[in-house]
């Protein structure tokens, strides 16, 4: 038997519990012995949970039991859990988690705990929930160089802008629905404003590329200011707007990596992932693109992949998983201005074609769209070819200054 801990039990912590509890035979074929659940931590009294006698609410009891060889973390947010991992994976136990800001913020420096301890540290829920991708990414396209990941990694976000393309629903009026269905929190701002993407990006380019990637390093915008005019416009271009992580590595080394809305072209693979559903797309250099797919979030896709973890961990006690990076207090991020995108830049004016030249003369060459009942004085421009996004803000200034009003400046992928 196989002792386990579970901290925190709220929607995931709940779940994993759960399953342990219900696929005990399917969990013993796949370990050869039973996971037991000796201890849960929560400060809460559950009185009418089945597992009521094993609820404490002292940390202590977990780290100090010999007995304990896994522990699921599963309480979100950097304390106490930062804290209370550090202690377990020193005391030589392994911890797997679905805390993707712990996970984005420390996670070199707890990976290399674990190292020095002969424990794993393992965090397959962290990016896409009940989506593999750590372990593919890790294991089953080690062989090729990554030359980009990039994905819609935030399902109440993509919920929101699939209710702005598909009903043509204001974002306010979209938001409030998701909050109804519980995709959305009371306070939304970390999926709105792309912090949790960030975060997720993070986790992902720190494991393609070996060097951890900070998110206070990395450029995010949200979709607050996304409008149903920036909705037609993209479907006339022949795009979807979606929130997009990406990053990849630029010649020398540096890495272009960022969170922001981008016109997607309907062509692409990720441009039918809609409501709650995420994707991440893997572009290798022998693979191609690989696209994995699935519900990002909710209690059991989410434990589900946290008690894969706890699997892995019974398989491999006192013996390393091969997941790690290094930390990395290098400059290594490409600045923002430096990076190379086309764009979307759409204006009130009363002089289109001085803005025309302003803009060709600026980025090149630039293609006029258009939608039905467009304003007499609003005009989008679309760039024909990337630009330098230093270039684009210059000229967005250019605009302003021969009294333009500029309402969106938006990405368009080349996914």
């Amino acid at each position: 038997m196989i002792s386990v801990a579970i901290m925190g039990h709220g929607v995931v912590g709940s779940g994993v519990d759960e399953i342990i509890r219900t696929h005990k035979d399917r969990l013993f074929s796949a370990i050869g012995e039973e996971l037991d659940v000796k201890y849960i931590l929560d400060l809460r009294d559950f009185p009418d949970s089945p597992h009521a006698d094993r609820f404490t609410k002292n940390f202590e009891d977990i780290v100090n039991d010999v007995e304990v060889r896994v522990v699921a973390e599963a309480m979100g947010g950097l304390n106490p859990a930062y804290d209370y991992t550090k202690r377990l994976l020193k005391a030589g136990k392994s911890v797997v988690t679905s805390n993707k800001e712990l996970v984005a913020q420390h996670g070199a420096e707890l990976l290399q705990i674990a190292k020095d301890n002969n424990a794993n540290y393992l965090f397959e829920a962290s990016v896409g929930g009940g989506i593999p991708i750590i372990r593919p990414l890790s294991k089953c396209l080690a062989a090729n160089n990554v030359d980009e990941i990039a994905g819609i990694l935030n399902g109440t976000t993509n919920f929101i802008l699939t209710k702005m393309i598909a009903e043509g629903m204001g974002f306010d009026e979209a938001l409030k629905i998701a909050q109804e269905l519980g995709y959305a929190e009371k306070d939304p701002t970390a999926d709105v404003e792309g912090h949790d993407a960030c975060r997720k990006i993070c986790i992902l380019a720190s494991l393609a590329y070996g060097k951890h990637v900070y998110p206070d390093n990395v450029h995010t915008e949200g979709i607050t200011k996304i409008t149903l005019e920036d909705v037609q416009y993209a479907a006339n271009y022949g795009c979807v707007i979606k929130l997009i992580g990406r990053c990849k590595v630029e010649e020398g080394g540096m890495m272009d990596i960022g969170v922001a809305p981008m016109f997607v072209p309907c062509s692409s693979q990720l441009a039918n992932i809609n409501d709650v559903f995420n994707g991440i797309m893997v572009r290798g250099d022998c693979t191609g693109d690989v696209v994995f797919y699935g519900k990002g979030a909710g209690k059991l896709p989410t434990a589900s992949a946290v008690v894969a973890d706890v699997i892995d961990c019974a398989l491999h006690l006192k013996r390393r998983k091969l997941i790690f990076w290094a930390d990395s207090k290098e400059q290594n991020i490409l600045p923002m201005e430096e990076s190379k995108t086309a764009l979307y830049i759409r204006i009130n004016t009363e002089d289109k074609e001085a803005a025309y030249n302003t803009l060709t003369s600026a980025l090149g060459e630039v293609k006029t769209l258009s939608r039905v009942d467009a304003p007499e004085n609003e005009v989008a421009f679309a760039t024909a070819n990337e630009v330098k996004y230093g270039d684009a803000l210059n000229a967005v200034e250019a605009l302003k200054a021969q009294g333009a009003e500029v309402i969106s400046v938006i990405r368009i992928g080349n996914l």
